[in-house]
């Protein structure tokens, strides 16, 4: 609360900070504009000074109004990338590599005599993955013993 000194008090107070800004704000407002509203009489100072009185107890979420301004304010200037170990987080530095590819035409195909027997394991393929081949090799070696 402001606007007590020692035993003085301003009149109607004490006030919120929120209330100082309504209350200033306003009468710079109604000064500035007075040939707009001098027609319509006290209406305006009135609707002044009822504002100040409503936001003696303002708050936004549970906050006071310019502690959660200030929080907008951060949120609308912080980077939008973020922030991780307190810097600003950046894209790395695109690394570019040298180097050449050469496409060769596929070797020609060479069929297997049909002579040659293959050794299949049932149910196991010789050829793939390691684990079909060590698969294939551990009933190979189970077979002969």
């Amino acid at each position: 609360m402001l606007g007590r000194l020692s035993d003085w008090v301003i009149p109607f107070g004490p006030y919120t900070p929120a209330q100082l800004v309504v209350l200033g704000g306003g009468a710079l407002g109604l000064i500035e504009t007075f040939d707009w509203w001098s027609w319509a009489g006290p209406v305006p100072v009135i609707v002044w000074l009822v504002s100040v009185w409503a936001v003696r107890g303002a708050q936004i979420a549970g906050q006071n109004p310019f502690t959660a301004l200030l929080g907008a304010v951060a949120v609308l200037t912080r980077h939008p990338a973020g922030r991780i170990g307190g810097r600003v987080a950046r894209d790395r530095r695109p690394s570019h590599f040298g180097g050449c590819f050469v496409i060769e035409p596929a070797p020609a195909l060479v069929s297997a005599p049909a002579a040659v027997a293959v050794d299949t394991v049932v149910g196991v393929r010789a050829a793939g993955s390691g684990l079909d081949r060590l698969l294939a090799g551990a009933a190979g070696a189970g077979r002969a013993a």
